[in-house]
């Protein structure tokens, strides 16, 4: 988990520490007109408290001086105290050198995906690319919601490992920002999906990711219809509007069960789901392409079946011909269970791809 720690406190112990050596130094070079070197040391123990006495007797001015700023100093001492016990004892220092690791790791990412909202939307998201094996960077503000999550309080497996919870990589903090965006490897990632609640912050989203990756595939939620062109023109490259589907699968589960059942298999809301995959043509062995779909004979080899063609030219056919050869730029879409298709992951897929 990537946590971008509070250093609010850190900084005005800093600066108060700062703040009360120039106070010294200025303090004793224009009351007791001493050098730079007499003026540091006279301001060092002072501040320490070590008490070992003035280099020369003060005025009464300077004794007057003396006893303001060693008021001072107690208060801004048992605040330096305070912060540094904080952060060595509460696990902010812990916490710091997380947020360093983690960064570290996020700079070394490229081709990951950016998860902005972690909502129950964008937890089914995440719970779906993990399982294809994809690299999740989520951008969310609720640290309390993250940490539920990853103490397993919500009762979903993001590990694959059977057990609730899970580690998850984490930026903390507004997705609507650049900065925020840049911490997640923006510049590098080669896709974003953004959950937000509010359809404003999801087109704002689009237009930043857009603006700092001009070749990143976007995907947004809206909950309104309006908001769908405004995405579009944002940058988005697809609208998923999940209210909407869903009024519209409790509908036909009514009118149209058997096929909602089906939908449930493929999409892996049941038990014993069935998978969709996709095999391009520059993703086949190299001895396979120019081969007809009869020749490549999938269905025999892996119990995988050929569902859908889409061509170089973008337009999709269902059920092609056994007789069509792929050519380059067609994408062969493919249905299976889990087991058939790493069959046809290993049967099919050029290795290294």
């Amino acid at each position: 988990m990537f946590k971008r720690l509070n250093l609010g406190r850190l900084r005005l112990a800093l600066a108060l520490t700062i703040v009360s050596l120039g106070t010294g130094l200025a303090g004793f070079r224009l009351i007791e007109h001493l050098d730079w070197a007499d003026a540091w040391y006279m301001t060092i123990t002072t501040v320490s408290t070590v008490g070992y006495g003035e280099v020369r007797p003060f005025s009464e001015a300077g004794r007057i001086f003396v006893s303001f700023y060693i008021l001072f100093n107690l208060v801004v001492v048992a605040y330096l105290v305070s912060v540094f016990t904080t952060f060595l004892f509460a696990g902010e220092l812990r916490n710091l050198f997380k947020m360093y690791r983690t960064d570290q790791q996020i700079q070394r990412f490229s081709g990951h995906l950016i998860l902005c909202g972690f909502g129950a939307n964008g937890r089914r998201a995440y719970q779906e690319l993990r399982a294809n094996g994809v690299r999740v960077v989520v951008v969310e503000q609720d640290e309390q919601l993250m940490k539920d999550v990853s103490d397993g309080k919500t009762g979903e497996d993001y590990d694959g490992d059977g057990h609730p919870g899970g580690s998850i990589i984490t930026v903390f903090g507004d997705a609507t920002t650049d900065v925020v965006l840049q911490q997640a490897g923006v510049a590098r990632a080669s896709a974003l999906i953004t959950a937000l609640a509010k359809d404003a912050d999801n087109v704002f989203v689009a237009l930043s990711a857009r603006a700092l990756n001009p070749h990143l595939k976007i995907i947004a939620r809206a909950k309104l219809k309006t908001s769908e062109s405004k995405l579009l023109s944002a940058g988005a490259d697809a609208v998923v509007m999940p209210d909407e589907i869903g009024g519209s699968h409790m509908a036909k589960l009514v009118v149209r069960p058997e096929v909602i059942r089906f939908l449930d298999l493929i999409s892996g809301l049941t038990a014993d789901k069935l998978r969709l995959e996709e095999l391009s043509y520059e993703q086949l062995r190299k001895e396979m392409r120019g081969q007809s779909i009869r020749e490549l004979d999938v269905r025999s080899r892996t119990g995988a079946t050929v569902i859908g063609l889409r061509l170089a030219d973008g337009t999709f056919t269902v059920s092609p011909s056994a007789d069509y050869r792929p050519a380059p730029g067609d994408v062969l879409l493919l249905l299976g269970s889990e087991e058939q298709i790493e069959s046809l992951e290993v049967s099919f897929r050029q290795l290294g791809l």
